[in-house]
């Protein structure tokens, strides 16, 4: 029987990218590349960041099912790759800012790229560090944030002690003491925000979102009421859907 958290999507076998770019000479200073086709001409970007509760343990390559199939719906498509040091978050803040910084031009001579403006979609600890940038260091010509199922309040997840106290391992301490990187106190985004959450989520409480929204007013709120955390990143879920036309929002 199939439970509410599947995490088959973690395992699926999917496709390569196209394209391997580097944003960095470290090894994780890199990023999976999905060119699109001529509809994705007229489109913005779209930057993946990856979750894992920040974690070396997990990488991009569980972020390909997702690359792939966005790709597939006319969309070119980059998943950034960032170090996860525990106890050292500024690098992985320096190496998304890096990544939004360096990506979109490296694929501004690839075939059908983009039309030189960026959506950055976040998935868990991702969507924290989505969060975050679109905040602190926004993408250039950022157009919009998709958060799904994020990390979006560091202290209420330390409360919680979300996946083994997992927030003071990626800070070396209470959060507290890097407020700096908690989206939930940081100033509004200039750009829209759209969270989408499900409601089952057993890894990341939904009020974690409910609380940045009501921190943040202007952030659109999408809850999925049947799905839990993984629903989110896979294409083959019910709730897969609700993702695409997140995005499809910020076309044109």
């Amino acid at each position: 029987m199939t439970t509410v958290e599947d995490r088959s999507v973690l395992t699926q076998v999917v496709p390569e990218p196209d394209l391997t770019l580097r944003h960095g000479a470290r090894a994780d200073q890199v990023a999976d590349a999905w060119p699109g086709d001529a509809r994705a001409a007229r489109r913005p970007l779209a930057v993946l960041v990856h979750g894992g509760f920040w974690r070396p343990d997990y990488d991009r390559t569980h972020a390909r099912a997702m690359g792939g199939a966005l790709r597939a719906a006319g969309w070119t498509v980059v998943s950034i790759e960032y170090r996860r040091t525990p106890g050292a978050p500024d690098l992985a803040v320096h190496d998304v800012a890096a990544a939004l910084a360096a990506v979109p031009a490296a694929l501004a001579s690839a075939p059908a790229p983009h039309n030189g403006s960026t959506v950055v979609l976040g998935h868990s600890a991702g969507g924290h560090l989505a969060l975050w940038s679109a905040a602190a260091q926004p993408a250039p010509a950022l157009v919009g944030t998709i958060a799904l199922a994020p990390v979006a309040d560091l202290e209420l997840a330390h409360r919680l002690r979300l996946d083994g106290d997992a927030v003071a391992a990626f800070l070396g301490g209470p959060p507290q003491h890097r407020p700096e990187l908690d989206p939930v106190l940081l100033p509004t985004p200039a750009t829209p925000v759209v969270i989408v959450h499900g409601g089952q989520d057993e890894v990341v409480p939904a009020k974690l979102s409910d609380g940045y929204a009501r921190a943040h007013p202007a952030t659109r709120l999408v809850p999925v009421p049947d799905a839990g955390h993984f629903a989110l990143i896979d294409p083959l879920s019910a709730a897969w859907p609700v993702v695409v036309q997140a995005l499809a929002s910020f076309d044109g």
